[in-house]
């Protein structure tokens, strides 16, 4: 008999655009994608957030809708003395005007839980992170959580990552077509036929973080075979601030679909 993670995991995932944050449309209103990270990002809040905790606030479009959740229950007192502690100015700035209360990793170190979207995950719930360019903070604040939360469509879910999602790699500005080229010669990432590429802006130019930093995006023709060692050998090299790949970090996936919403613990993996 197949497990939930291998129903789960029985296709590809699509290689979805980054999209900007949706602006708070009625439900009526939201294409059918956007309804189901809605009914991901409420049930995370409502699943995992009680009063009186600090929890990590994820960035990208799946996010938006549990920011919106925890707004919410906070507003009519369903949820109270709540910590939010964001991922990137964007969701900061999401977060203030729906009157969270806001705080920093440096004041509270410890974290509750930290609710976050993902570009890919694969069968083993390693992650491909980064695609709204916030992954350096999003590591930080999910490291320092007791429990990491993953919200995704099932668009997101591949066997393997690699060809569905690039992997975004945060470089300082410095000599970063020398990063870029090193990256490309990188051992463990040979058999997945590599390219890296500088994100540009739609508009011209050169994406910056909010850290100011570039990235670079690597797109691999071929599945990663060994998201670990990928993971170390881009840490040893001068130059990268952060990578997107979140290995056995995760501790559960809240995942929706056509068929409804279902939740995969890394407990109940094999």
């Amino acid at each position: 008999m197949r497990s939930k993670a291998d129903a789960a995991f029985g296709a590809p995932a699509t290689a979805p655009a980054a999209a900007p944050a949706p602006s708070g449309a009625p439900a009526a209103e939201l294409s059918p994608q956007d309804a189901l990270k809605r009914d991901v990002g409420y049930r995370s809040i409502d699943s995992h957030v009680r009063s009186n905790m600090v929890v990590g606030l994820g960035t990208g479009s799946t996010a938006y809708f549990m920011v919106e959740r925890l707004g919410a229950k906070l507003a009519n007192g369903e949820l109270e003395g709540i910590v939010g502690i964001p991922t990137s100015n964007r969701t900061a700035e999401q977060a203030m005007k729906l009157g969270i209360p806001l705080s920093t990793l440096a004041a509270h170190p410890k974290i509750d839980v930290c609710i976050d979207g993902a570009d890919a995950v694969d069968a083993k719930l390693n992650l491909i992170k980064g695609g709204g360019g916030a992954h350096l903070r999003e590591k930080m604040v999910a490291e320092a959580a007791s429990k990491f939360v993953v919200i995704v469509d099932e668009s997101k879910l591949c066997e393997s990552l690699g060809p569905s999602f690039p992997l975004p790699v945060e470089v300082i500005p410095f000599a970063h077509d020398h990063v870029l080229r090193q990256i490309g010669e990188l051992p463990s990432l040979r058999e997945s036929a590599p390219t890296p590429k500088l994100r540009q802006l739609k508009s011209g130019g050169l994406y910056t973080t909010d850290n100011g930093n570039y990235i670079v995006d690597v797109v691999c023709a071929n599945p990663m075979t060994d998201p670990i060692a990928i993971a170390a050998e881009l840490k040893k090299l001068t130059g990268v601030v952060e990578h997107g790949l979140f290995n056995q970090m995760a501790s559960e996936v809240i995942v929706a679909g056509k068929q409804g919403v279902s939740v995969i613990k890394s407990s109940e993996l094999a």
